[in-house]
């Protein structure tokens, strides 16, 4: 079994800056590790809303977190339905809140949820393995010009147009099942002269096809506005990225926020990981982190 490392811990605790009794949002539970800490700062009398629409990441919690389950919420739900759960759980205000929007270990260690082009396994992508739309539909069923825009504006691939032309391509022959086989198209369709050493060439495609079918921007973009009206004078919401388009949605949140008098941006630029954090976990390279102060 992988073990999931949080990325930017202490950056996070510190910002948040958690007391005894405390009432605090963990957005995304993934594995679990910045939930451990938040639990263990609020004590037997804080309470911790853990959301995450991975039935799979709930599960991993609930045995994991068992010492704390008398102070945890598990919501299995994106959390763009903040405002409604905490609605329905009577929950007028938070102490602070956290939205780590990285993928966990287990999900791209695991070939068969189809994440990661570098594990085999079927072309699927979602997050909740209920939910009808997987990568295989995509990649499989979509006209080129919706896969080249769905590359280009979720994906940030300059080749997209490329890609998504030998896509269509090679599913005429047989249809794309798995994360290689689709990893091996995305290679033929790039000049070996444009890849990038500090990033796979299907990185890109592969992201795409992950935000596009889990509707991921869209989420991040409802939770964390209603999450901010939920947090008490004072309160900190802290937000990790792993990518542009994350970070640009967040950044504008929080400036908005700021101009509307209901948001202090604590910092001015993001904070990213010391290189000794990406020596011990490579997967935080890339990671942002940006905090507001609720007013």
């Amino acid at each position: 079994m992988c073990k999931h490392i949080p990325v930017l811990l202490n950056e996070v605790i510190d910002y948040l800056n958690l007391r005894d009794g405390d009432k605090v949002l963990d957005a995304t539970l993934g594995g679990g590790g910045h939930a451990e800490v938040i639990l263990q700062k609020i004590g037997k009398d804080g309470k911790l809303i853990g959301f995450d629409r991975d039935n799979a990441a709930i599960e991993r919690c609930k045995e994991s977190l068992a010492v704390f389950k008398e102070n945890i919420e598990f919501v299995n739900k994106d959390f763009k339905y903040v405002r409604d759960v905490f609605l329905s759980l009577s929950i007028d205000t938070i102490d602070g809140a956290l939205f780590d929007l990285g993928m966990s270990s287990f999900q791209i260690d695991d070939g068969e949820r189809g994440f990661s082009f570098l594990k085999d396994g079927p072309l699927d992508m979602r997050f909740d393995v209920s939910s009808r739309l997987s990568a295989y539909d995509v990649v499989n069923n979509f006209s080129e010009k919706l896969l080249k825009d769905i590359i280009k504006n979720f994906g940030e691939e300059r080749h997209a147009g490329l890609v998504a032309r030998r896509i269509c391509f090679a599913r005429q022959k047989q249809k794309i099942k798995t994360t290689k086989e689709l990893a091996e198209i995305v290679l033929g369709a790039i000049s070996r002269k444009y890849y990038n050493q500090k990033l796979h060439p299907a990185a890109r495609t592969f992201q795409a096809l992950r935000i596009y079918v889990n509707s991921e921007l869209e989420s991040v973009e409802k939770g964390i506005f209603d999450t901010i009206e939920f947090l008490k004078t004072g309160a900190k919401i802290c937000v990790i990225s792993f990518h542009s388009l994350e970070d640009r949605i967040v950044k504008n949140i929080f400036r908005d926020g700021a101009r509307n008098e209901k948001l202090r941006i604590i910092t001015k630029k993001p904070i990213v990981p010391k290189n000794e954090e990406i020596c011990y976990n490579s997967r935080a390279r890339s990671a942002k982190l940006r905090v507001a102060e609720r007013i």
